[in-house]
């Protein structure tokens, strides 16, 4: 008994850790549950705090005074062959059958394993907010956050601020300009300032004085 309770504790050893470090599950429509009309964030990947989650749970449903349903999905990462985008209008289907409305329906997602965006809409919202909007809000404004380093607070506000502003019939701003990296400054010259510069004229000079000066000086004193 002794002997298998050991074997017992030594498996479970073993195993433990195995669960704990295996990859996230991919995810399809059918793993997806339907959320109440209440939540607005899915974050089933995990990707945002709990101050964030707050944050963006209330910018989402700001946009039901507009008549819009929005949602923010983010997935751990996608089963094999799948879109994002193709997801988000499968999710769409299928929320717009579980739980029929009239309001429009708006739906950024973000992949964690490929840190993508998509951001997909019902067809009488595509009106307000066309497909290459929509196409460019994802590839673009999300995009470059993403593509900097993972800042998906960012990227989600971004997004909102982009589709509400021409929601609300203002001019689309665009996607955030590039962030590039600023030049160091050197103290070192380059190879180009050193061709330019007369500094190895001057260095001639000065071992021509050098060798020259004290030459004179013990000929003129030696005689």
């Amino acid at each position: 008994m002794r002997l298998l309770n050991r074997l017992l504790a030594v498996l479970t050893a073993l195993v433990i850790p195995l669960l704990s470090a295996a990859p996230a599950w991919a995810v399809g429509v059918r793993d997806l549950p339907t959320p109440p009309a209440s939540q607005h964030l899915i974050d089933a990947a995990d990707l945002f705090s709990r101050s964030t989650s707050a944050e963006l749970e209330h910018r989402l449903a700001d946009l039901e005074s507009d008549h819009v349903q929005a949602r923010l999905l983010t997935v751990p990462r996608l089963d094999y062959g799948l879109e994002l985008e193709e997801l988000g209008e499968q999710e769409l289907e299928a929320w717009a059958i579980a739980e029929p409305n009239d309001e429009s329906e708006l739906l950024v997602l973000i992949d964690a394993q490929t840190n993508t965006a998509a951001v997909v809409a019902s067809p009488d919202l595509l009106e307000q907010l066309p497909a290459p909007l929509l196409r460019d809000t994802a590839d673009s404004t999300m995009a470059v956050p993403l593509r900097l380093g993972t800042r998906y607070r960012q990227a989600s506000l971004d997004a909102l601020d982009r589709l509400v502003t021409v929601l609300h019939g203002g001019e689309d701003p665009g996607p955030p300009l590039e962030e590039t990296a600023a030049p160091l400054v050197s103290n070192i010259p380059s190879r180009e300032e050193t061709a330019n510069s007369n500094g190895f004229q001057w260095v001639i000079v000065l071992l021509a004085v050098g060798t020259i000066v004290p030459m004179l000086t013990w000929w003129v004193f030696s005689r």
